[in-house]
Parts: structure tokens; sequence; C-alpha cells
């Protein structure tokens, strides 16, 4: 028989992608979203939206009821809880709301898996985030680096996170938490109020005589950035294992925000200062400024990224500047 495998989270960028891979291996795949928060996103998930083995289910995964009925009826081999609010800069706006989607509907979650379907494999989408930036190891953060959240998102994260640790050591679940560093996609999945999608989409605009320029705030801030295509492998590697462990994903390789944004200013033939300008609406309150991940955990299982920094954002350039293209023909 085939997998049940549920994506909590479809229309999001990793949902949409772990979604594809998941059928292709064979799955049927139950995909939760919200239509209120989805907006355009059907879209990440056109190519397959009318598959046979895709059943879309629209759902609040803040509704305890009905997320224990999904998962008492679904019995899902694997459960991957990818939604929710996952904007560092809005969680700063919505404290509240935001520590309710990142760690009290992993709680319910956890808890109805406990209660009616304790076979599921469980997978949360921890978050670099959580190390805080500070006082780096030079190879990078590793599983065993100590947290030191800086925002409402970090705190609400690093809450589910021990959440699964506890249902993992107190009842024996299969419940692991994937330590991820930044990722995007080259499929343009991104949104576009994310740091790396805001360049590529944003430099092709002008590029093309759309727009002069792309405001952003503060550019200081280092990150490890990877393609969401070698991180959802990379989740369903972990619930491939034989016990339940956490794990960092990364390139290990990086780069400031700013050398991100000059490296596709050169793509494109342009000169980085006359696109970039700086808005303070961006400023954030406080600013992780250093994330490279040590990922030899993982890679001691087999997984290997096939994209680095600049592979990943000349990709996302290539393929803003063809969506871009075909719009104005």
């Amino acid at each position: 028989m085939s997998k049940r495998s549920l994506c909590l989270g479809v229309m999001g960028q990793d949902g949409s992608i772990l979604a594809e891979q998941l059928l292709e291996r064979g799955d049927d795949v139950y995909g939760l979203y919200k239509r209120v928060s989805s907006g355009n996103n059907f879209a990440n998930i056109a190519a397959v939206k009318d598959h046979p083995r895709l059943h879309l289910i629209e759902g609040d995964i803040l509704d305890a009821g009905f997320i224990t009925a999904l998962i008492k009826d679904v019995q899902p081999n694997e459960c991957y809880s990818l939604a929710a609010q996952s904007h560092v800069g809005l969680s700063f706006k919505i404290p509240a709301e935001t520590i309710r989607l990142d760690a009290e509907a992993i709680a319910i979650q956890l808890d109805a898996i406990k209660n009616f379907s304790p076979k599921t494999r469980f997978y949360f989408a921890a978050t670099s985030e959580m190390f805080g930036g500070l006082n780096c190891p030079e190879k990078g953060f590793d599983e065993s680096s100590p947290f030191y959240p800086r925002s409402p998102y970090a705190c609400a994260k690093a809450c589910a996170f021990y959440l699964v640790r506890n249902y993992r050591e107190a009842y024996g679940l299969f419940a692991c938490s994937g330590i991820l560093m930044n990722h995007s996609s080259e499929k343009g999945r991104r949104g576009m109020d994310f740091a790396t999608r805001k360049i590529t989409h944003g430099v092709a605009s002008v590029k093309l005589g759309l727009q002069k320029h792309v405001q952003m705030g503060d550019l200081s801030a280092f990150r490890d950035e990877g393609a969401a295509e070698d991180y959802t492998q990379a989740m369903q590697l972990m619930l491939a294992q034989e016990k339940p462990e956490d794990f960092v994903v990364a390139t290990g390789t990086g780069a400031t925000i700013e050398q991100m944004f000059k490296h596709v200013c050169g793509l494109a033939g342009l000169k980085f200062e006359d696109v970039y300008r700086q808005d303070e609406r961006f400023m954030r309150p406080s600013e992780v400024k250093y994330l490279l991940g040590n990922s030899a955990k993982i890679r001691a299982r087999g997984w290997e990224p096939k994209h680095d920094w600049k592979s990943l954002l000349t990709a996302m350039y290539e393929h803003d500047l063809a969506e871009l293209k075909k719009e104005q023909a």
C-alpha cells in the first residue's frame, strides 16, 4: 500500500515542493491549507493540483477539534508540520499570533498523534533563527549549539522544538525537528517579502525597467542560504531513520545579504549603488547577524545539497526575469 503523508502548509514554498516529491515517490498526500492565508499560493501546486493522489483539505491549524479529527481519520504514516507564521520581521508586529501559530499549533498536532495515531512519524520545521546568530562556531552551528532566540518567531519555534523533544521522550513518539538554515526556491516559490526573493525579483524588475530601485533594510546580516528543493529531501530522510533525532540542515557556505544583492546585480549588469535604497520600514528591533550551519550529522546519513547560495540566486534571478518577460509579452 502507498504511504499516507500529511503535509500541513501544502501551499507554501516548502509544502508545495515536498508534496511534489512525495507524490513522485508514490505517496497519497493529504495537503492542508488555509484559504485566508494562502492567497495566490495555489500557483505553487499548479503542476499537481489535479493529481489523483493529492487530497487538498481546507482547515485551521489552531482548530484543535479539526486537527484531531484529521489525524484520527487519515492515520498518516508521516506528518510534516510546515504551516506557520514564518516571517521574522512580521513576528515583531504580531507576537501573540506568531506564538499561537508556531508553538500552540504544534502542541495540538503532537497531542492528536499521541492519542489517535501514535505510529505516525512527525517532522517539525524548526529554524536556525533559534540560535540567534551569537558566538557562531567556526564550522557553524550544529545540533549541540545553544539557542538564543532574538525574535518572537524564534522564541515560538524554540518552544515548539522542546515540545517535540518532550513528546518524543515522554511518550515514545517518532518526532523530530529539522533545524534548517535559510532556504529559498529556485522555482520562484519564496514570498516576495523575504530577502532573497525580494532581491531577485526586484533586480529583474529594475533590469526590465518596471521599477527604479529595490528598497530593503539592513544588508549586513550573514546567511547560510540553500535551496528548498534540497532541504525538503532532508526532511524525508529524517523520517526514514531508525530512530527519531534532530538535524541541522545547511550548505555550510553563505554570504551577507549585501553580497547576495551585489551578485544578482552583477548577473543583471547593474550597479548595486544604483539599485539599492535603504528603507527604515524594513529595519528590525533586533537582528540575527550571523548564521552558518554545520550539517555534518545529516550528511553522514547520505544527504548532500545540490545548490550553494550563488547557484541558487542565479537560478532564482533567471526564473524571475523569465516570468516578468512573459508578463510583458
